[in-house]
């Protein structure tokens, strides 16, 4: 078997890429990255076990279905995932994020491969109570770019499948945190360690500090995928991974039990209308699946790669 992961170097990528050979020992593990984040350092000290082919080219333009056999799966991780910054690059994200998912999903259905889709907890925007993914999609609320986007990911892969029987699963992924080669500090977690560390202040949005928010262990997102991919379950199902809802308090309060001087400083944001909401991950744990990851863990894993890196 073949996995093909496009944004392999990137934050989940590169810690995926490390795991497969692992999890499906003999697998080839095609590797496409355009480099646009310069995560060279993914490709350091992969583990000698993976059989690991690296191709650096925007997905957009690569033939994937001269690549993929019957039995390969796809993991589709090529995406502008900056929900804040994403305000004013519409075109952007529709042309890279939306349009390179239906170029992979037509190279997968050709050769009667499997799909494994990316998307996010953030489609489901402003909600009152606890959601989970029978939501009516008429209550589906995305409020940036970014979110709107997957939705639209979501709604075109379920016709393209009514149309071609593309085997293929969506993940609904909550707010990434953990530590891998390729991490990014844009998402809350991770960017309120980082400010932790070299003394600064905290960044929360004003309106934000109680409100609820969905996030996934790395770990957990990884093992996620291990799972659906053992189980080969691509039934064009979807499916949240949320490992904790938690507020940006709670947040805080974990990191301040490694920072005890933490401060706090509210700004605006482009999204601060976005109200409180947490995500069931109720249909992922039917299937056996058991999350294991938990902000403090996450969060002390990635104080101690940075415990160095300042002596303030």
């Amino acid at each position: 078997m073949k996995i093909v992961v496009t944004g392999a170097l990137g934050h989940i990528g590169s810690r995926l890429i490390r795991d497969l050979p692992f999890s499906f020992p003999g697998c080839e593990i095609l590797m496409i990255d355009n480099l646009m984040t310069q995560r060279y350092c993914s490709l350091f000290n992969l583990p000698k076990k993976g059989k690991y082919t690296f191709i650096e080219k925007d997905v957009r333009n690569v033939d994937l279905a001269k690549m993929l056999r019957k039995e390969d799966v796809l993991v589709h991780l090529a995406s502008i995932t900056d929900a804040a910054s994403s305000f004013g690059r519409e075109k952007e994200f529709e042309d890279n994020n939306y349009k390179g998912l239906q170029h992979v999903a037509k190279a997968v259905a050709k050769k009667k491969a499997r799909l494994i889709h990316l998307s996010s907890t953030s489609v489901y925007g402003t909600q009152k109570n606890e959601v989970d993914e029978s939501c009516p999609e008429n209550e589906l609320k995305p409020q940036s770019p970014y979110a709107y986007f997957k939705l639209m990911e979501e709604k075109w892969l379920k016709k393209y499948r009514g149309k071609t029987g593309l085997p293929y699963l969506t993940l609904r992924f909550g707010t990434i945190f953990g530590v891998s080669a390729g991490m990014r500090f844009h998402t809350a977690v991770n960017k309120f360690c980082w400010q932790a560390v070299m003394g600064e202040p905290i960044s929360v949005w004003r309106t934000a500090l109680d409100q609820m928010r969905p996030y996934l262990d790395l770990g957990d997102a990884i093992r996620v995928v291990h799972h659906f991919i053992s189980r080969q379950q691509f039934d064009g199902g979807i499916f949240n991974a949320v490992t904790q809802n938690a507020t940006v308090r709670q947040v805080a309060m974990e990191i301040s039990h490694y920072v005890p001087k933490l401060k706090i400083n509210y700004v605006n944001s482009k999204i601060m209308n976005q109200l409180s909401y947490e995500v069931c991950s109720g249909r992922i744990l039917k299937t056996g699946f058991v999350f294991r990851g938990s902000l403090r863990t996450g969060i002390m894993r990635t104080l101690k790669k940075l415990q160095q890196a300042n002596t303030l």
